[in-house]
């Protein structure tokens, strides 16, 4: 990174500087030691041990003294929210500013893939990208398979049980030097060269040459480009000297091998942070083992969490099914209990943690961070055992709307709002929020919805209006009340009915008062003036993942083989000491999501297990300073 920026960049005197002025703690040593690191490597980071904080220090740091015009910083992200996180860090500082702006970037590793990569492939081949967008995709599939020349695909797919997958999942994969169909998550049912296999080809061929495209064949585009143009590697290392790779362990085996195949053999300096250990998604460990595997050996720790103290600290270190890491608590004291249940006392799980955590927490504490209920599953599946799930305790339990197409618009655009406000990368919130409004309106003939940048610009034409309608929910979108919200949704729809020049259906454009999205998650009454101070907040673990939580209740659930209780296995570990890394699969991976968890809470840690699996342990636990209470004797 020559001749890129400042050489005291990490002098001591300007880091003590940036960290008085961020009101930051003083830094240890591991914090130290990777701050001032300057050459590739993987940092292995606790739960609450600063991670997040420490990577806005030093993107802040080096912003300030960063000289080179034309050559950039890269940080890249799994999520949107990691990535905004990182982005409204830098941006709090004048030169942090700079780096939103050319040469550095900061997006996720989709975009970054999207931006550099897959759409100047798409490009050069004359195509105009309509949409990248897994569910725009599915409607353009299922669509185009109703035409005469789609027959015997058609006629496959309508006698197989979910057969529509088949086409609305329909992936580009680039084997043997070329892009081939396959499916999302497994190959297809019938061989390419067979009739349906020709027809599936040819469907997925029209809809890209209408720049129609899923999230995941930008991957394999980009994976042709670079294998048919050797000089964007180099180019794009010269562009960028030094990367950031946040999030690693939740990279899929596709980004690991894409990124590998970009930097890994470049100059650029690649710094991935993560923790391995909270790596619970399907395949982020599919590269354990190869040569890129995060984290690689000699890797740097930072085993200090200022989340919590030493008993829950203890609790999670026991978990950490991946890589073997003492946790060191430096957080809060803590407080670790078990509530054993029975069939007649598990409707009392929930209550009795409320009750617990308005005696042990601060209201106040309380107020700003609700106690929250965890469990792996939101509703049970075919298997009589119980409890499957967080319905088994809370029967009323509504899980919360994901972001589909039904997601409600007026809850994207408050959320796009306040990002916008924020001044973080609005090219790419305002697409998100056009990406919303898409899935609410959907054409019920026509070719579909166009790319937020193939709408005209000129107030003449429907694409003009629309345009100004959601410069409007973007600058307004936190104020709306109900007779503005009624208003400038019969607008977008009569606007949106012009642009696609046909009928629509509409869905989730109904108006939620503000207070009342404030005041319920998952359909379960939260904190109010008549509710009690502790009301808890359901949801998963995997929803909760890099919260941050007063007090957090792990209710017990059947792991994914059916056969075993997630909490009950996770507290026979504890208990008996054992190495994660010798538990069958399936237990691993369900103490990987205790493990999560389990590291949320600053103050009170609570895990509900059955007395008939639980109770057997309950002499070690007490003997650790654990809370105990048998609800069937309470």
């Amino acid at each position: 990174m020559t001749g890129t920026y400042s050489p005291d960049v990490f002098a001591t005197h300007k880091v003590e500087a940036m960290v008085k002025l961020l009101g930051l703690d003083p830094l240890d040593d591991e914090q130290w030691d990777f701050l001032r690191s300057e050459t590739t490597q993987d940092l292995q980071a606790a739960p609450g041990s600063g991670k997040t904080t420490l990577i806005g220090l030093k993107l802040a740091l080096m912003a300030d003294a960063w000289t080179s015009a034309t050559r950039g910083i890269c940080v890249l992200s799994h999520t949107n929210t990691a990535k905004n996180e990182i982005a409204d860090r830098v941006a709090s500082l004048t030169a942090g500013r700079s780096l939103l702006r050319y040469p550095h970037f900061i997006g996720t590793i989709q975009s970054f893939v999207h931006t550099f990569l897959a759409l100047p492939a798409v490009r050069t081949k004359g195509v105009e990208v309509r949409s990248v967008d897994d569910t725009a995709f599915a409607t353009a599939a299922e669509r185009l398979l109703q035409l005469p020349n789609y027959s015997t695909l058609r006629s496959y797919v309508e006698r197989q049980h979910g057969g529509t997958h088949i086409v609305t999942g329909a992936t580009f994969a680039y084997k043997g030097g070329a892009l081939v169909v396959t499916g999302a998550t497994r190959e297809l049912p019938f061989r390419a060269d067979s009739k349906s296999g020709q027809q599936l080809s040819n469907l997925k061929r029209t809809l890209a040459s209408r720049g129609v495209f899923r999230y995941q064949d930008m991957y394999a585009i980009a994976q042709q480009y670079l294998a048919e143009h050797p000089g964007i590697v180099p180019a794009v290392s010269t562009r960028f000297p030094f990367v950031l790779l946040d999030e690693m362990q939740d990279t899929s085996a596709t980004q690991h091998e894409l990124l590998a195949l970009v930097f890994a053999s470049s100059p650029t300096v690649v710094q991935r942070v993560g923790d391995t250990n909270q790596g619970i998604y399907s395949d982020a460990g599919a590269v354990s083992g190869s040569a890129s595997a995060f984290p690689l050996t000699g890797t740097q720790e930072l085993p200090v969490s200022r989340r919590f103290g030493p008993q829950i600290a203890a609790v999670a270190s026991r978990l950490a099914v991946r890589r073997p890491q003492q946790i060191r608590g430096a957080g809060p004291e803590g407080k670790v209990a078990v509530l054993l249940f029975d069939e007649a006392t598990v409707l009392d799980v929930v209550p009795t943690f409320e009750r617990m955590a308005a005696t042990i927490l601060p209201e106040d504490v309380l107020l700003r961070r609700p106690p929250r209920v965890l469990g792996a599953r939101m509703n049970p599946g075919s298997s009589p055992a119980r409890p499957q799930s967080i319905s088994c305790y809370l029967p009323g339990y509504t899980p919360p709307g994901r972001p589909t197409a039904h997601r409600a618009l007026i809850d994207a655009a408050r959320a796009a709002a306040t990002q916008w406000r924020s001044g973080a990368d609005n090219q790419e919130t305002a697409a998100e929020l056009w990406n919303a409004l898409r899935a609410s309106f959907t054409p019920l003939t026509g070719e579909g919805i166009p790319a937020l940048g193939r709408l005209e610009r000129s107030a003449a034409t429907p694409g003009g209006r629309v345009r100004i309608l959601l410069r409007e929910l973007l600058a307004h979108g936190t104020t709306f009340d109900e007779a503005n919200w009624g208003m400038i949704t019969e607008q977008l729809t009569v606007e949106m009915k012009l642009l696609t020049d046909g009928p629509l259906k509409t869905v989730g454009l109904e108006f939620t008062p503000a207070a009342e999205l404030a005041a319920t998650t998952g359909g379960v009454p939260q904190i109010s003036a008549a509710a009690p101070v502790a009301r808890a907040v359901p949801g998963t673990i995997q929803s909760a993942k890099g919260e941050t939580h007063a007090a957090t209740l792990i209710l017990e659930c059947l792991e994914k083989g059916g056969r075993k209780f997630d909490v009950s296995e996770a507290l026979r570990m504890v208990a008996l000491g054992s190495d994660p890394r010798s538990e069958l699969k399936s237990v691993q991976a369900a103490a990987q999501l205790v493990f999560v968890g389990a590291s949320r809470p600053t103050h009170l840690l609570v895990l509900a297990a059955h007395r008939d699996r639980g109770k057997q342990h309950a002499e070690t636990m007490i003997d650790a300073g654990w809370d105990i209470r048998d609800l069937a004797e309470h």
